[in-house]
């Protein structure tokens, strides 16, 4: 992968990720789009709001409708109808938030799937081998996301094994090529908990094996801010200049500013998607909810700063009536706007870069969003 920085204001960078689906410019938002599609919205929506890269999920595409339908289909690019590029998370997560579901051995893990009950494993090698059939852009590897909390010696070990797993998908990716008419990029995941001399353990590790790109995984895991944040800053301060990082998983929006400040290039979250399907709407000036009576008279647009076409076409009064009365079409316009906010917030943060003035700007950004933060208590 090709990664060139184009500006930086202190640790913040402004950089271009090339694919052969089309350039990331960073910092980027990358939407949900688990089972293959981003929740109440088409890829041609996507692209209106100039989304450059979507994130798709393995474990679920493995289970439905299985990597086999979409190799014969051409690819997951062909199969959605996205011609942008797409990043696989490994099912990492998925392992972790379906504890009960799974064991975890030095070979795999055996998980019992959500769906039906029925038995699979995933390795290091046939979880590569599944992204090589999915045809996705970036490929994340096998890891362990450990819970919190957890003692250092559950973190350590944990990571040691997320390591060795890496290891594995590193040969495996190597042996191994595209199967479709495109490059693909190996991420590898540092992993750690919150103890800090198991993250640096994990990024040396990591460095020694030149992989395309690096994520932080095991975040936002119930951990406080301030201990995420920490790991972030340590984790970005050990990873190559010249690669980029991706934190996974982090996304309210001052969490998505402060992990740029500290030189963070990409992030995923389901929080705009998830929060607009529930009528949690963000804006400018700070959260509404939609459901709430005060909205029942309200034809001002949900963000009047806002050029998305939920704003520039509907008033707040009828998108509460929509959700009042179970439209899919409230669904769908609460979340192109949330989208919408996320990507020009980003939009905005690389501007900021680019003109040396990103600690100011995100100081304006940061009062406004005091009251935004409590949506999420």
């Amino acid at each position: 992968m090709e990664y060139h920085i184009e500006g930086r204001d202190h640790n913040a960078r402004a950089g271009v990720l090339g694919t052969d689906h089309g350039p990331i410019h960073s910092p980027a938002f990358m939407p949900v789009g688990t089972q293959a599609s981003v929740k109440a919205l088409s890829p041609r929506e996507l692209v209106e709001i100039q989304t450059s890269v979507i994130l798709c999920n393995t474990y679920h595409l493995y289970l439905r409708p299985g990597a086999d339908v979409i190799r014969k289909s051409g690819g997951l690019h062909r199969f959605m109808g996205w011609d942008k590029p797409i990043l696989t998370d490994s099912g990492g997560y998925q392992v972790f938030s379906l504890s009960a579901l799974r064991k975890i051995e030095e070979e795999g893990v055996q998980f019992r799937s959500h769906v039906d009950g029925s038995v699979h494993r995933f390795t290091p090698e046939s979880v590569v081998d599944i992204q090589r059939q999915l045809g996705s852009d970036i490929v994340m590897v096998l890891d362990e996301c450990t819970p919190y909390p957890c003692t250092e010696e559950y973190a350590r070990n944990s990571n040691d094994l997320t390591v060795r797993w890496a290891t594995r998908s590193r040969s495996r990716f190597a042996g191994s090529g595209p199967l479709y008419q495109h490059n693909q990029s190996l991420f590898a995941i540092v992993q750690g908990s919150v103890y800090p001399e198991i993250r640096e353990r994990s990024v040396r590790a990591l460095i020694e094996m030149d992989f395309d790109g690096y994520g932080i995984g095991g975040l936002a895991v119930g951990e406080p801010a301030d201990a995420m944040m920490e790991i972030v800053s340590l984790c970005a301060g050990l990873l190559p200049e010249e690669k980029p990082r991706y934190l996974m998983g982090v996304g309210t929006p001052a969490n998505l500013l402060d992990g740029i400040e500290r030189g963070i290039d990409l992030f995923d979250c389901v929080l705009p998607t998830r929060n607009g399907r529930n009528g949690m709407i963000f804006t400018r000036t700070g959260p509404i909810n939609l459901m709430n009576a005060r909205y029942k008279f309200d034809l001002s647009p949900i963000d009047e700063a806002c050029g998305c076409y939920s704003c520039g076409h509907f008033t707040r009064a009828y998108l509460r009536h929509l959700f009042q009365t179970k439209e899919i079409l409230g669904l769908r316009l609460a979340t192109l706007h949330n989208l919408y906010y996320y990507q020009q917030l980003m939009r905005d943060a690389r501007n900021a870069i680019m003109d040396a003035r990103f600690a100011p700007w995100k100081e304006e950004q940061l009062q406004l969003l005091d009251r935004q933060e409590s949506m999420y208590a």
